[in-house]
C-alpha cells in the first residue's frame, strides 16, 4: 500500500479521494461514487471531505530548471 499522499495529477477536487483510492488499491472512481453517494445520506461527508483536504499532505515536486519532476 502507498503512503496517503494527495496527488498532483489525476485529482478532480482535492485529490482527497484519488488519495484514498492510491492508499488501499481502489479504483479512483469507484471512490468518487462512494463519496457522491454518501452526501446524499444523512451526516457530516462534505466536514470529513474538508479536513481530511487540510489533514492529507499533498504529493512534493520538485522543480528542475524549467520541468516539474514528481
Amino acid at each position: 500500500m502507498a503512503e496517503l499522499r494527495r496527488p498532483t495529477n489525476g485529482k478532480v477536487i482535492a485529490g482527497v479521494c484519488a488519495a484514498i483510492a492510491d492508499r488501499f488499491g481502489i479504483a479512483r472512481n469507484t471512490v468518487r461514487v462512494i463519496a457522491v453517494v454518501s452526501c446524499l445520506l444523512p451526516g457530516p461527508q462534505f466536514v470529513l471531505y474538508l479536513i481530511l483536504w487540510i489533514a492529507i499532505p499533498a504529493e512534493q515536486q520538485t522543480i528542475i530548471g524549467h520541468a516539474t519532476v514528481e
